[in-house]
C-alpha cells in the first residue's frame, strides 16, 4: 500500500488554536495562525506551484488557487495569491514573466501588523503572560496602528506599550523595567508610547500599588 510522504510529516498547529487551518505566508517563509496572528512554523520553501483546483468556478481559465483563509485581525484578512493562467508567447513578457498574473498578497500595513504581533507574541512568552493579554496586546495595536497617532513611533516601541497597558488592564500588571528587558526598547521611551496611548484611544488604566506585586513575589519566595 502506497503512503503519501505529506501523511508521514507532523502536523504544524497552533497551540492556542489547535483546529485552525494555518496560512502559509511564502514570501516570508511563515506558518500563521488565522485566529491569533501567531507564527508556529517558518521557513516555508515554496519549491513549486502545488495549487488547489476548485472544480465548481465556472471561468473558462483555470483558476488555480492558494489558500483562502483569513485574520480577523488584518485589513486585508487575505493572505491568499491568485493566478490566471495565459497561454501562447503573447502572455509572457521580455523577462518570461506571465501578463496575467494577478497576485493577491498581504499589504505592506499587513506586514508590519503582523511582525508586530509576531513580537509581541515572543515578548509574552518571554515572562509567560497568558494569551488573553496577548490578544489584547495586538487589539490594542491595530487600534493604535490604524489611527496612525503614533506616526514617526517605532512599532516595537508601540508594541511594548501596548503590551505594558494589556497587562495593567488584565489584572496582572508588569513594571517598564520588565517589558523593557524583554523588549530591548528604552523604559523612556515606553513610557512616551504608554502616555501617547491612552491619549490617543481615550483609555485609562488604573494605578499600580504594591499590592498587585505582593502575590506575584509571594509565589516566587514560596517556590524558592
Amino acid at each position: 500500500a502506497s503512503t503519501s510522504r505529506l501523511d508521514a510529516l507532523p502536523r504544524v498547529t497552533c497551540p492556542n488554536h489547535p483546529d485552525a487551518i494555518l496560512v502559509e505566508d511564502y514570501r516570508a517563509g511563515d506558518m500563521i495562525c488565522p485566529e491569533c496572528g501567531l507564527v508556529v512554523g517558518d521557513r516555508v520553501i515554496d519549491v513549486g506551484s502545488e495549487w488547489r483546483t476548485f472544480s465548481n468556478d465556472k471561468a473558462t481559465k483555470d483558476p488555480s488557487r492558494v489558500g483562502d483563509s483569513q485574520n480577523p485581525l488584518l485589513s486585508d484578512g487575505d493572505l491568499s495569491t491568485m493566478i490566471g493562467k495565459g497561454t501562447g508567447a503573447a502572455s509572457f513578457d521580455e523577462f518570461g514573466n506571465s501578463k496575467y498574473q494577478n497576485r493577491r498578497t498581504m499589504s505592506s500595513s499587513d506586514r508590519a501588523m503582523m511582525n508586530a504581533f509576531k513580537e509581541i507574541t515572543t515578548m509574552a512568552d518571554r515572562i509567560n503572560l497568558p494569551r488573553n493579554i496577548v490578544d489584547r496586546t495586538n487589539n490594542l495595536f491595530k487600534q493604535v496602528y490604524e489611527q496612525k497617532s503614533l506616526k514617526g513611533r517605532a512599532n516595537d516601541a508601540i508594541a511594548s506599550a501596548c503590551l505594558y497597558i494589556a497587562c495593567r488592564q488584565e489584572g496582572v500588571p508588569r513594571t517598564f523595567k520588565e517589558i523593557c528587558a524583554v523588549s530591548r526598547i528604552s523604559k523612556k521611551e515606553i513610557g512616551r508610547c504608554f502616555k501617547l496611548i491612552l491619549k490617543a484611544l481615550e483609555t485609562s488604566v488604573d494605578l499600580i500599588t504594591t499590592g498587585d506585586f505582593m502575590s506575584r513575589n509571594w509565589r516566587y519566595c514560596w517556590c524558592c
